[in-house]
């Protein structure tokens, strides 16, 4: 009997681990179940179903006609000269949006980040165009910028009478990047100034005994420290820089195009990827061609993505990796 009573006991103490163990799992699963459903319906099931759109005919409306049409959507893509057209004008205003957005606000988060009175006065005003909602922020620069009647060119004309230049036409791109540099100036420079604040002033302190003046200051102590920052605002301007689509769209200046019945075309100098997409599937009704021109945007942006990574250890200072090198 006393055997069977200690079998029965440890085979008990066996139970209950177990017991606890299982509610546990149960009660981690309950407490992450909200944010899984919603990854899951908000996340997954869109991109499972967006793909399934891409390979069809789907319209947007008339399901019963919908047919399977495999990669047909994709090989049509490249072989359309709009996509090469709104692709490559992407690729020009990603090259020149980058550099001056990510050297103008680092500038300036070097500016501000100096003992200065009323520095916290000129933080705000410079992030205000941040909060700035797109529609107004484009009317506003479309004033400005006006060929016939803009301040921009009223200006110009101080030093050069009769200047006229189609910034809004011609020359969009850089009217572009004038709105895009100004409504993101704010945002970057924050990013800038956090980690412009993390730096440690030892280091600097150090450098400055050891004789180092401003500059060697600047260029073997703040940037080195900074590249992990700069490599995170380079990735994530770079993946918004295909994403552009709003401003294009309202900077252009006619009302329609017409009896085609297409919506609002942005003007063709700024007719980017995302306005094609746009146009495609709103315009022309065309959601399967649309949803695999999405698909193709994602493949590229991440190999982009992934070449940028691929170039972070050789100009990116981290602790880790120069600890893997050193092992």
């Amino acid at each position: 009997m006393e055997r069977q009573k200690s079998r029965a006991r440890r085979r008990n103490g066996r139970r209950r681990p177990s017991a606890r163990r299982r509610r546990k799992t149960i009660a981690f699963y309950m407490f992450i179940a909200p944010w899984l459903i919603g990854f899951v319906v908000l996340g997954i099931t869109p991109l499972v179903l967006g793909f399934l759109t891409s390979l069809t005919n789907y319209d947007g409306l008339n399901l019963p006609t919908v047919k399977f049409l495999g990669l047909r959507n994709y090989a049509r893509a490249f072989a359309d000269p709009d996509v090469t057209y709104s692709f490559g004008r992407t690729l020009v205003w990603a090259a020149l949006n980058l550099p001056v957005w990510l050297g103008l606000s680092f500038a300036l988060a070097l500016i501000l980040n100096q003992s200065i009175k009323g520095r916290g006065v000129f933080r705000t005003l410079f992030y205000l165009p941040s909060i700035v909602p797109a529609v107004s922020a484009v009317w506003i620069w479309k004033t400005f910028l006006d060929q016939n009647y803009g301040l921009l060119n009223y200006l110009l004309s101080l030093f050069r009478p009769g200047t006229a230049i189609p910034w809004l036409s011609t020359y969009a791109l850089q009217g572009l990047t004038f709105i895009a540099v100004w409504t993101g100036l704010g945002a970057g420079m924050v990013v800038f100034l956090a980690g412009l604040q993390g730096i440690p002033s030892e280091l600097i302190e150090a450098a400055r005994v050891d004789g180092a003046n401003a500059w060697h200051v600047f260029r073997h102590v703040t940037v080195p420290l900074m590249t992990p920052i700069i490599f995170y605002q380079l990735v994530m301007a770079l993946i918004g820089s295909f994403q552009q689509f709003v401003i294009p769209l309202l900077l252009t200046t006619s009302a329609g195009s017409g009896s085609t019945g297409l919506p609002v075309v942005p003007p063709r100098s700024v007719y980017l990827y995302m306005n094609h997409v746009y146009r495609q599937i709103f315009g022309l009704q065309k959601f399967g061609y649309g949803t695999a021109l999405l698909w193709l945007l994602f493949v590229v942006v991440m190999a982009l993505t992934l070449a940028v990574f691929k170039t972070e250890r050789y100009w990116v200072y981290s602790e880790a990796a120069i600890e893997r090198e050193v092992r």
